[in-house]
């Protein structure tokens, strides 16, 4: 992971190249040539080469990621009743969090512009009616085909045909029954998918360090070839996440502290405030994490014993922002095409944001990686990931702030269905006591 400082930085970085690369495109025209030479050619090179890097990470990060994941989750200090608890909190906030992407997304449907696809104005290139053929042919077999289709019958095949759902599947079941194995074996095998993970990581931001580059190249070639209405768009569909963002955070999350952990809910922004603006500045929740504990101890109230075993967990598989924007995503690409996505289609956008965001969220653009799952387990084509990089850094960091703003819901939930009485009701005092003269 980045540290804090160096995320302001890369910010600027790629909105500089997302700028450099408008004008390109603009300068360049339709025809695509500045001074004889094809520079949009050459842009639209460097833009699928970045898009192809990123599709090349999927297959080992998805496997070395969710069995590490579940082998975690699954061991046996992390079975108790806390532990329960959490994760379920997890998994139903991240459900909701994903449902109201999925309202949003379909009252305002973003991807259609006066009564039309937004596809041309996109400059995405796969034909509307080849992808509606892809759709209709995942969708076509019913639920109990797609509950089939997640069991493969070769797990190589199904990594060379990144049949995603499959992997994710068997990751699952491997992760889970690594645990139930007897030592030396479980700890060996264990490590050597530690390992791999921390590879992929490793490679994962790699990749992402030339994400200007791919900015750049990507914005020329859209702005080439439709001028600037594509901003319209796009602009629209970051307000969708933002706005979706904001129902959940300030409305869903606050609604559950008052009604499940029964305190006033409003004196955990100000408690969270420092963690917050850390979050959004370095769109990492592992880094905020020690800033993160410490407020919700010194400031909201909650124990030690809570905080240090929720907000870890919360790291680990709580990346509901991720999944929202996993599903926003899917759904206006599958409108910019043109598509009225069947419900069971969207049942499966669902489930994959839910699954993908718990299992690889933790490593740097793992959205962009999850959208990549999610695209072709519907049958959508995965070349509009290059418009979502746009302006996909700005919302990453809000993304994380939400994330760990959820991370602290559930603390104190959990602290309060745990019997500690002075659970946010302390924050003010609290507060005043850290910052008062002498006082440690």
């Amino acid at each position: 992971m980045s540290g804090p400082s160096e995320k302001p930085v890369k910010v600027l970085v790629i909105l500089a190249a997302m700028a450099a690369g408008a004008a390109l495109g603009a300068l360049a025209g339709s025809d695509g040539l500045l001074g004889g030479i094809e520079v949009i050619k050459v842009c639209d090179f460097l833009g699928s080469l970045f898009i192809n890097l990123l599709k090349m990470l999927v297959v080992p990060l998805v496997m070395s990621s969710v069995i590490t994941g579940v082998a975690g989750i699954g061991t046996g200090r992390n079975l108790g009743r806390l532990g329960l608890t959490s994760f379920l909190f997890y998994l139903v906030t991240t459900l909701l969090a994903v449902l109201i992407a999925l309202c949003v997304l379909n009252l305002v449907q973003p991807g259609i512009v006066d009564g039309h696809p937004a596809r041309d104005l996109l400059a995405l290139h796969v034909d509307a009616a080849a992808v509606d053929l892809s759709v209709r042919a995942k969708a076509s077999g019913g639920l109990l085909d797609l509950l089939l289709g997640l069991v493969p019958t070769n797990i190589i095949e199904a990594a060379a045909g990144t049949k995603l759902l499959g992997l994710l599947f068997f990751s699952v079941l491997f992760g889970f029954f690594l645990t139930r194995i007897e030592s030396p074996y479980r700890e060996s095998v264990t490590t050597f998918w530690q390992g791999l993970f921390r590879v992929m990581m490793r490679m994962t931001e790699f990749v992402m360090r030339l994400a200007p580059v791919g900015v750049f190249g990507l914005t020329a070639r859209v702005v080439a070839r439709t001028g600037f209405a594509s901003a319209g768009p796009l602009l629209l569909f970051g307000l969708c996440v933002v706005a979706s963002l904001a129902l959940y955070a300030l409305v869903a999350l606050p609604a559950l502290i008052r009604v499940v952990g029964r305190v006033r809910p409003w004196g955990l922004f100000p408690a969270l405030a420092p963690a917050l603006l850390t979050a959004f500045s370095t769109a990492s929740s592992s880094a905020t994490l020690p800033l993160t504990m410490e407020c919700t101890e010194r400031r909201a109230g909650v124990s030690a014993r809570v905080s240090g075993f929720v907000l870890p967990l919360g790291v680990s598989v709580n990346h509901a922002g991720s999944a929202l924007y996993e599903c926003a995503a899917a759904l206006f690409i599958a409108q910019a095409y043109g598509l009225h996505l069947s419900v069971l289609t969207q049942f499966t956008i669902v489930v994959l944001a839910l699954v993908t965001s718990m299992g690889i969220a933790g490593i740097p653009a793992a959205s962009l990686v999850g959208i990549t799952v999610i695209l072709g387990a519907v049958g959508l084509p995965a070349e509009a990931i290059g418009v979502l990089l746009v302006l996909d850094r700005l919302l990453d960091m809000m993304r994380t702030a939400v994330n760990v703003l959820a991370d602290a819901s559930c603390a104190v939930i959990v602290a309060r269905l745990s019997g500690e009485r002075d659970v946010l009701a302390a924050t003010a005092t609290a507060t005043a006591t850290r910052q008062a003269p002498g006082k440690a």
